[in-house]
């Protein structure tokens, strides 16, 4: 009887076991289903900024080349002012 009651919590704590390492692998995969979702979100987004940026750098740049065609003095004295301003800063 003794013989019968160890097998029977041998077993029941290997059944345990077994359930804990399942539950515990299928949170792993679920975990890494959510994190390799997560990954391709910021992927995403991080494409679509690089998109906005190229746009906004092709629209800056096809202002000035507009603006030092057209008025080319205000252009000139447009960037001086900027240098200053940045010179000033980077002094502080």
């Amino acid at each position: 009887m003794a013989q019968s009651t160890s097998s029977s919590s041998t077993r029941s704590a290997a059944d345990y076991g077994r359930k804990a390492a399942d539950e515990l692998a299928d949170k792993a995969a679920n975990l890494a289903e959510k994190t390799g979702e997560q990954i391709e979100r910021f992927t995403a987004q991080g494409r679509q900024a690089t998109e906005n940026v190229q746009q906004v750098a092709e629209n800056l740049k096809t202002a000035v080349d507009k603006s030092v065609k057209e008025q080319p003095l205000t252009t000139l004295a447009v960037a001086a002012g900027i240098g200053f301003v940045i010179g000033a800063l980077w002094k502080s």
